[in-house]
């Protein structure tokens, strides 16, 4: 049997690549993963691909919430593989209420079971059919069974009359959930075990409970290295984070004088206080957060000229990994990936079904693998290369109209600023390396390098291909240097390949030429560029769909599986569609609509102007994102998007989010811009509360510049530092109360030890 291995993560969908024929495989790669609210444990499951027939599971690794949060720095480890057990996979909560009814003549103990919340899938459905059962010593009882759902709702009444049992303090209240079958015995979804001693403590006891599974099992199934690390938010209301967006806004609408080393705005500040190990997650939010409002160029441009004028030498231009030069590859890989697609993918997919034998090295050839003498084969890999690097060069050069027209405006302005900065003769070519050290060695170079981080391949190359992306990965960097750097390095086995370099160096910067030959304004006027190519499918799959028209929704929700493919003019299932051009919104609904999770609405506009909902309901929640941002991305350009929505359903004649009657939303809509249709909607709530973070973290550097200015500093100077400092003190004095707000909630329910 061949052993192709995987990873799986469960509830989330997200799987690495498959590994063949290998007991010790590895991957390198990194996951982006949006945790519920409330979820207990993160499951990883080791997987043995097969051709035929369902995959086989060969072990897991369950790391509970507290494991992780407990690792300030993430957890970084070997770990062991366990068997999968099926009454150990349990998940969810149960809300139940018990009273310990003590009389003279009598004892009994009252089980309210209310309803469960996020119970295990245990029918092909992908839903259950779960009930609950209490077990004292040898007594019991059950509910009724809630056919079809993993969200069930009871509210019955148990009673166990605790005389017959033999009363004891010693003892425990054992509550099971089980998946009713009715061929077959019945699966267990999970258990919560409940001291008598704490009964007797507080004999009213009323909550919602983990589901508990029966017990571990463990074999020697090997180890699995997992880095692991949790970030947890709590996201405040919009309104606390404006004051700290319009600083970051004014940052580039209007500018401090960046030609001096006395400047100082929020992003100055913010750089200062940025720990070189964040500055990209922090750079990537940036982007984010000037994409939404509209003003990722002049963000950039402030960016640039300050790291252009504080630079002196230019062979160090944009060389540190400073703020600009991690924004920039941020914003590239924000803003160019479907055009990085329609250049890479078909020459990376033509060399990946190749699986060419090519080696320049002379020391890494291996005898057994020539079918020639190794200078025969060295001669025959130089003509692959050739043909490799000539096809990306034209597909390049030619790809002019095709680059997003942000991108052409940012080069532009990189472009004049390093010219004013560096005018020499001798510096004609900075001007032009300061693009193409972004362009070619920060973001088609790695892509070539490594297609499956690029999403251009599903799976990592094998070696044989992976060393020939590599070599080509090589003679692109040096493309990118302009051959300024060729025979000066230890690699002289690349030296077959300067002639090629060196005559595409023209070309190159002919191209660079006709990229920034653009119009500044029409960044701002003329919608870059179609986000999508027409009728080429964006996304596919299964989705569960409920639809509401108008406003009188049933008390019941109705959810059917159903397959969705998206293109950039209709989304279109089983015999019915709808076009783009009438989408108006594309939000998240709120679980207690629903008494689902994972739940979005497409609001349309029909001619007459009425509106409609289309409720859909994703596996979980990194699909949900992906749906989401696929649509609203295919939807950037219509022009009647509502200003707000309803994240909840009309029931009883008012909306369950608001519980009022108004037709207008009672949330803004959130900002149709997107990433791209592997990456998250824009949430500028969650942005700000990042950027919030890291300045919290600074808190003290900012406040030395507050209180220990430097004589020559402004009282402009001071005034931005000072204004910083107050929203962030702003931000920190809300936290603890919201905070404090949770504790006294928290402490308001009686919970068993």
């Amino acid at each position: 049997m061949q052993k192709r291995v995987s990873i799986f993560l469960a509830k989330f969908g997200d799987q690495t690549a498959t590994i063949w024929k290998n007991l010790n495989p590895f991957w390198g790669e990194e996951y982006t993963l949006h945790m519920p609210m409330g979820f207990h444990t993160l499951t990883f499951y080791v997987m043995d691909e097969d051709t035929i027939g369902h995959d086989d599971v060969i072990g897991k690794i369950s790391l509970s919430k507290e494991v992780i949060a407990n690792q300030s720095k993430g957890l970084d480890n070997w770990l062991n593989l366990t068997r999968v057990d099926p009454d150990e996979e349990v998940q969810g909560e149960i809300h139940v209420a018990l009273e310990l009814h003590r009389e003279a003549q009598r004892t009994w103990l009252q089980c309210r079971v209310i309803e469960a919340r996020d119970l295990a899938p245990r029918d092909i459905t992908g839903t259950s059919d779960p009930f609950t059962r209490i077990l004292y010593n040898n007594l019991s009882a059950e509910t009724s069974v809630s056919k079809k759902t993993r969200f069930p709702h009871w509210d019955e009444t148990l009673e166990l009359c605790l005389d017959e049992a033999g009363e004891s303090e010693l003892g425990s209240v054992t509550l099971e959930v089980w998946d009713w079958d009715m061929v077959g015995k019945n699966d267990f979804l999970g258990k919560v075990k409940i001291p008598m001693s704490c009964l007797y403590r507080t004999p009213l006891l009323q909550g919602w409970f983990r589901l508990l599974p029966l017990g571990n099992s463990e074999d020697d199934l090997g180890a699995l290295r997992l880095k692991v690390r949790l970030a947890e938010e709590r996201i405040l209301p919009s309104l606390y984070y404006q004051p700290l967006i319009d600083l970051l806004v004014e940052a580039v609408i209007s500018p401090a004088e960046v030609k001096t080393n006395n400047d100082l705005t929020p992003l100055t500040l913010l750089e200062e206080v940025t720990t070189v190990e964040s500055r990209q997650d922090i750079a990537m939010t940036l982007v984010k957060i000037y994409l939404g409002q509209g003003l990722v160029v002049p963000f950039l441009d402030y960016l640039n000229t300050r790291e252009v004028h504080h630079t002196t030498d230019p062979n160090t231009l944009f060389r540190s990994n400073s703020l600009a030069s991690k924004a920039m590859e941020q914003f590239m890989k924000a803003v160019g990936m479907i055009y990085l697609h329609e250049v890479l993918k078909p020459i990376i997919n033509h060399i990946f079904e190749e699986k060419k034998y090519i080696e320049l090295d002379p020391c890494k050839i291996d005898l057994n693998r020539c079918r020639y003498p190794p200078h025969i084969h060295t001669d025959s890999s130089v003509g692959m290369l050739q043909m490799y690097l000539t096809t990306i060069m034209e597909a390049i050069v030619n790809s002019v109209s095709q680059c997003p027209l942000a991108m052409r405006v940012v080069f532009k302005q990189l472009h004049k600023r390093v010219e004013e900065q560096f005018p020499e003769p001798e510096n004609e070519d900075v001007k032009y390396l300061a693009i193409s050290g972004f362009f070619f060695l920060r973001f088609f170079a790695p892509a070539i390098l490594t297609p499956k981080l690029f999403h251009l391949r599903d799976h990592h190359a094998d070696t044989r291909t992976s060393r020939t992306l590599l070599l080509l990965a090589k003679a692109l960097q040096s493309v990118g240097n302009l051959g300024l750097q060729l025979g000066h390095g230890k690699e002289q086995w690349m030296a077959p390949l300067h002639p090629i370099i060196l005559c595409s160096v023209a070309s190159i910067k002919d191209f660079l030429d006709k990229l920034i030959d653009v119009d500044h304004d029409a960044v701002c006027e003329v919608p870059q560029r179609a986000a999508y190519s027409p009728s080429v499918t964006i996304r596919e799959g299964f989705l569960q769909k409920h639809k509401a028209d108008g406003p009188q929704l049933l008390k019941r929700f109705a959810f059917k599986k159903r397959y969705f493919w998206l293109s950039s003019e209709t989304l279109s299932y089983t015999r019915s569609s709808i076009t783009i051009q009438s989408v108006c919104a594309v939000e998240r609904v709120d679980e207690n609509a629903f008494q689902v999770q994972n739940a979005m609405q497409v609001v349309t506009q029909d001619p007459e102007g009425q509106l409609n909902t289309m409720y859909l309901q994703c596996k979980n929640v990194n699909e949900l994102n992906q749906w989401l941002s696929a649509i609203r991305k295919a939807s950037i350009y219509n022009e009647h998007m509502l200003p707000s929505f309803h994240p909840g359903a009309h029931h009883g004649n008012k909306w369950t989010c608001c519980l009022q009657a108004d037709p207008l939303g009672c949330s803004r809509t959130h900002s149709a811009v997107t990433l791209g249709d592997w990456s998250d909607p824009l949430d500028p709530d969650a942005e700000a509360q990042t950027i919030y973070k890291e300045l919290l973290q600074g808190k003290d550097k900012i406040r030395y510049r507050v209180e220990v200015p430097m004589l020559e500093r402004s009282e402009r100077f001071c005034a931005v530092a000072s204004r910083l400092l107050n929203v962030v003190l702003d931000l920190e004095r809300a936290h603890t109360s919201f905070q404090r707000k949770e504790r006294e909630e928290a402490n308001s329910l009686i919970l068993p030890q």
